[in-house]
């Protein structure tokens, strides 16, 4: 039997990957040493990055199954140790690529598409069209996350399960992830049912920290969860990233559609590009009749080529979405519908939005 070598070793481990940060451990100093004593023994040091590691059971388990796949392994014996402060600030350093705090998803050589979700009022399914289409873009193999930038009227968390809070690492955190999604949102940072009184200012400064000091790695899609209407935070969000594209969501009736247009309309300001239309709340399938449309019909629609008009750029009416009482009780539960119904009409609807939305990736 060949002779196991420290790099064969270290070579397996780079195949684990750290459940939080998505990267190899390897490339996260969190293996100190590795140790092959007689008949193939191995002992490996992984440190955590934070005492009380949620994850670190996974963590134990991926390691011992990337060793015993080599040749020649015998006993394999895992011991988690925990970094020092000098060992998570140099990892904060890499994580955010370098020195200070900046917006990772402003720089050029950014690879993450940014869309923020907006909508002219409330109440027109702006939430719960991010929280699906963040997991269809998942389903396409996708790494997205979900900042949920609706300062006072956060939704984020309930609508996609999360259970855990976000992970300290030196001064930066790492947001939980839920169905495959990374997230984060003001309603991880205060206590249920405390209210967020803020103006302006302070505003603009949380939604900068939530894109410096919040460690998203390596992203292809950021979905922005955007209040209503076209106060601090959209203007916020156009200043931090001016890259991002605006993604409208609206109600089929002429009201909804009339203020939709507005919040298009901050794009012709900005200078950022409306990515497309969705119509929500568009129909009704009853047992035993034709559609109904309860709310109207066309909003959309007009909403699409209005924008396009003003914005002198094709703007396409990416999809209707039908008012599904599934899609509430989906974002009630934390299972948006198209992991609960996938092969519902609301679900293809999803699936199409994001198959129109994908980065395309050369």
């Amino acid at each position: 039997m060949p002779k196991l070598t420290e790099t064969e070793v270290r070579q397996a481990l780079a195949t684990v990957i750290d459940p939080e940060i998505g990267r190899p451990i390897t490339d996260l100093g969190m293996i100190e040493s590795v140790e092959i004593g007689p008949g193939g023994a191995v002992t490996v040091k992984v440190l955590l990055t934070v005492p009380g590691c949620p994850l670190k059971d996974q963590l134990e388990r991926d390691v011992k199954r990337a060793l015993a796949a080599l040749d020649g392994v015998g006993l394999v014996k895992v011991r988690l140790d925990v970094m020092s402060q000098e060992q998570r600030e140099a990892l904060t350093t890499q994580l955010r690529g370098g020195p200070g705090r900046t917006v990772p998803f402003a720089a050029a050589d950014s690879r993450t598409k940014v869309i923020a979700v907006a909508s002219g009022k409330g109440g027109v399914g702006k939430s719960s069209v991010t929280a699906n289409l963040a997991l269809a873009l998942a389903d396409l193999g996708l790494a997205v996350g979900v900042l949920d930038a609706d300062i006072y009227g956060f939704s984020m968390p309930r609508m996609l399960g999360v259970e855990t809070d976000p992970t300290q690492v030196g001064d930066a955190l790492l947001p939980p992830v839920a169905h495959g999604v990374k997230v984060f949102s003001m309603g991880m940072l205060i206590e249920p049912g405390q209210p967020v009184i803020w103006r302006g200012p302070v505003l603009h400064r949380a939604i900068s920290q939530f894109l410096t000091d919040v460690l998203w790695g390596e992203l292809d899609v950021l979905l922005i969860d955007l209040p209503p209407g076209t106060g601090d935070v959209p203007l916020s969000i156009a200043q931090l990233i001016p890259g991002s594209g605006l993604l409208i969501v609206t109600t089929p009736q002429p009201a909804a559609a009339e203020v939709a247009q507005r919040a298009g309309g901050l794009a012709v300001q900005t200078g950022q590009p409306v990515l497309g239309v969705i119509e929500n709340m568009s129909w009704l399938d009853a047992p035993g009749a034709d559609r109904i449309a309860i709310f109207g019909q066309g909003g959309g629609q007009r909403v699409a080529e209005n924008l396009s008009q003003a914005t002198g750029a094709d703007v396409p009416l990416l999809a209707q979405i039908p008012l599904d009482q599934t899609i509430r009780q989906g974002g009630d539960d934390g299972q948006p519908v198209v992991l609960t119904a996938p092969s519902s009409a609301a679900a293809a609807a999803f699936g199409q939005i994001a198959a129109a939305l994908a980065p395309q990736r050369g």
